[in-house]
């Protein structure tokens, strides 16, 4: 059973950085694409980040385009979310997510099966 556990999140001050994990049980970086999403109370959960499973390109939603990088270490089964520059409007639960999306919607969380519990990023101006 694939479990993915994030870890990292917590308070920051805005233009701070903050670096969320993401530990995969299994060899799910190897067929998997990874993302992280977001949701805040009332809303639906966001794309934030994509990285593909085969030569890992990697996707990223508008609002943190330069801002936020997705890395992976496979070695680690871990997937990494570097958040820079961080904004009030950043303030999300981030989830972790694996599974096999078509390539035209890395961006929709339909196509990801396993999620992790999410971790709270609060960010105050």
């Amino acid at each position: 059973q694939v479990q993915l556990v994030e870890s990292g999140g917590g308070l920051a001050q805005a233009g701070d950085s903050l670096t969320l994990s993401c530990v995969a049980s299994g060899d799910i970086l190897s067929g998997y694409s990874l993302a992280w999403f977001r949701q805040v109370p009332g809303k639906e959960r966001e794309f934030v980040a994509a990285i593909w499973r085969n030569e890992g390109r990697t996707y990223y939603t508008d609002s943190v385009k330069d801002r936020f990088t997705i890395s992976r270490d496979k070695a680690k089964r871990t997937v990494y979310l570097h958040m820079n520059s961080l904004k009030p409007e950043d303030t999300a639960v981030y989830f972790c997510a694996g599974g096999v999306p078509i390539l035209s919607a890395v961006r929709d969380s339909r196509g990801y099966r396993h999620w992790g519990q999410g971790t709270q990023v609060t960010v105050f101006s």
